[in-house]
């Protein structure tokens, strides 16, 4: 059955079971609105259906549809409520679907409802898109990955692609380019979000250069479209053609500006990599680092090693695989490249032959492959991004954010590890990691976390994850039974033998319950307070437990973090900086509980809480059991009090809790 065959049935039949609903009694109502909605949900996830039912819905509504539900009075609806609704899965969502179908139909004049005016339900509209824009650039957050079955999150995206084509943003620029700024602000590895939303308002949005909140959205825009004075009116090929006709001082000026754009939000154009290309062919020698936007230190490092890089841009670098100039400059300018084993893994990659299936997963997860560009420059142009921004690594919709962890710990403190590790895997399509004696093997291990990978990664992860995601789930099930956290045992072997062996978890694996709850606070500010640990700092990323919660605190399950450091933000108060994986570091997680990325003392991909919130969603970290143990007593109770209560009006109340005393 072809599609138009597939929507006059859906249309059909939702007309019949429209028909049999308004003519139904009292007694048969409620089974006919049952039958109803089934279909209204079976429709909602396609723009055809949502079109059958937009058209529909004066109908809708006045056969009682939402007579009796919070949804009867649009008038006293809340634009902020809907997210959480539409997490909740059918009928409720389903419901709401129809509701903003509802409202649109009110702001287009195509239907009346009392209470409401054409005007406050385009407002309403406005406002649900804008407070949603994870669904309007399917980036969906951990939260609802967690909550959300694939039907339902299609539902959703059909819903806000099709609400965005009717919205006037006129409205809401300033939201997005608020938008805009905090997703950059994070330095993802993967720039998709930021590009499409990027792309979209220069569709949709007639922007004035003159009015100051217009001016922050053009900024994004002149960052990949026309990044210099000179690129304006030029694509990126005809641009590499100017480049031949300038003087030295003015492929000078053109370098200074084009790294400062970049300099600007994270964001490379196709421009950038034909000036950096021309000024390596015609031996600019020493523009590359003005094209670059290197600091003081990656300008000498450069100088030390100025042929081997300018092997690698030749190599590696192409406009459409632009985007890893910035990690090559974050490279150079961190130290990394400096490492003889770096450079000698790079130098390795440069010669290996790729395995077919790796070749199909990098190729997939490019959203614009070019036959110019090979799969191979692809895999060490993401190596380039992830080793220049080891904060910036994702896990996409996947429920992998272990994998991700690790990643992001090898680019700090073992890159020559994490490079063998993706040559490997790219060649043999395979990899081994020890576990207790014991050769695990991803080739012969049984299916992980990952059921079907969302390809939403760089090459680096789409290479690597489903092999770690397989791994890791083997060394859990291995490691399972002993009555206490497989993590403890898991971690250590999984990221390397810097990650200390005391653990300390607030769950209780033998009684199901939170045990001893003020110890595991004080040994968590033991281990990481500097009043209480004799004022010593992180030395390497801590693979911390946390326990997501929602908007109102509720728990919804579990989730893999590197908690960073432990430092004073510029206004003095004590903050835990950490690692989220999940491409998002802002959420809401009840209590007042929400994530900064800006502003507050973080650098570029972390997120940061105030101390004692941030202990307040821990489960489970590891300790140096000689220091900790020994430091504990320090925290005074009042400490202790302050996290335990947020943590037993959150999440506790999923638990039963015991106060025997545990020996830490």
């Amino acid at each position: 059955m072809d599609n138009q065959a597939i929507a006059e049935k859906h249309q059909q039949m939702l007309e019949e079971l429209l028909n049999e609903y308004t003519k139904a009694t009292v007694l048969t109502k409620p089974e006919k609105a049952q039958k109803l909605m089934g279909q209204v949900d079976l429709m909602a996830d396609s723009k055809e259906g949502l079109e059958m039912l937009f058209e529909q819905i004066p109908n809708l509504t006045e056969a009682g549809i939402f007579k009796g539900s919070p949804w009867e009075d649009a008038s006293k609806l809340v634009p902020t409520l809907v997210n959480g609704t539409l997490k909740s899965g059918h009928p409720n969502s389903t419901i709401e679907i129809l509701s903003e179908l509802r409202l649109l139909s009110v702001a287009k004049g195509k239907f009346d409802l009392e209470g409401l005016t054409q005007e406050e339900a385009a407002n309403y509209i406005q406002e649900v898109v804008v407070s949603n824009l994870e669904f309007v650039f399917n980036e969906p957050q951990e939260e609802t990955r967690l909550v959300m079955s694939k039907h339902e999150l299609s539902k959703v995206h059909s819903l806000f692609k099709f609400l965005s084509s009717y919205t006037d943003y006129e409205q809401v620029k300033a939201k997005i380019a608020e938008e805009l700024y905090l997703i950059c602000e994070q330095r993802p590895v993967v720039t998709e979000k930021q590009r499409k939303i990027i792309a979209w308002v220069k569709e949709k949005i007639e922007l004035n250069p003159e009015d100051p909140e217009d001016q922050k959205l053009l900024s994004f825009q002149r960052s990949i479209y026309r990044p210099t004075k000179r690129s304006v009116g030029h694509d990126f090929r005809s641009y590499r053609q100017l480049l031949s006709t300038l003087s030295e001082d003015e492929l000078k000026e053109e370098s200074g500006e084009i790294s400062e754009m970049m300099l600007k939000h994270g964001l490379v154009s196709q421009f950038q990599a034909s000036l950096l290309l021309h000024l390596v062919e015609h031996k600019h020698l020493n523009l590359v680092p003005v094209c670059l936007g290197l600091n003081p230190t990656g300008v000498a490092r450069f100088n030390e090693m100025s042929t081997y890089v300018m092997q690698l841009i030749t190599e590696v670098i192409d406009p459409f695989n632009a985007q890893c100039i910035y990690g090559l400059g974050k490279m150079l300018e961190n130290g990394i490249l400096s490492r003889e084993a770096v450079r000698s893994g790079l130098s390795n990659l440069l010669s290996i032959r790729i395995h077919p299936e790796v070749e199909k997963r990098i190729l997939k997860s490019t959203r614009t492959p070019h036959e110019k560009v090979s799969p191979k420059q692809y895999l060490i142009g993401a190596v380039f991004r992830i080793l220049g921004q080891p904060l910036g690594v994702g896990q996409g919709n996947n429920p992998t954010c272990q994998s991700a962890r690790g990643i992001s710990m090898w680019s700090q403190h073992a890159p020559a590890k994490l490079i063998h590790m993706i040559q490997t895997a790219a060649v043999y399509d395979d990899l081994t990691f020890r576990f207790e004696g014991r050769e695990i093997k991803y080739s012969t291990t049984p299916q992980g976390l990952v059921q079907v990978l969302d390809h939403n990664l760089d090459a680096v992860s789409v290479t690597l994850v489903p092999m770690l995601d397989r791994v890791y789930n083997e060394m859990m099930r291995l490691a399972s039974g002993r009555g206490e956290d497989p993590h403890k045992w898991v971690n250590p072997a999984l990221y390397g033998q810097w990650i200390q062996m005391g653990f300390a978890s607030a769950y209780d694996y033998m009684s199901d319950a939170i045990i001893d709850f003020d110890g595991f606070v004080k040994v968590f500010y033991a281990m990481c307070h500097p009043d209480y640990n004799g004022g010593n700092r992180l030395v390497y990323p801590n693979p911390v437990g946390i326990f997501i919660t929602s908007a109102k605190a509720e728990m919804l399950g579990f989730h893999a973090v590197s908690l960073l450091r432990v430092d004073v933000d510029p206004k003095g108060e004590l903050r835990a900086y950490f690692l989220n994986p999940n491409n998002e570091g802002r959420q809401d997680w009840g209590q007042g509980i929400k994530p900064s990325v800006v502003g507050k003392g973080e650098v570029y991909g972390e997120s940061s809480l105030p101390l004692h919130q941030f202990a307040a969603r821990v489960y489970a970290f590891h300790y140096n059991t000689l220091e900790a143990t020994d430091k504990m007593n320090n925290v005074p109770e009042e400490k202790v009090q302050r996290v335990r209560e947020l943590a037993k009006e959150s999440w506790g109340k999923s638990y039963n809790w015991l106060d025997i005393r545990k020996k830490w």
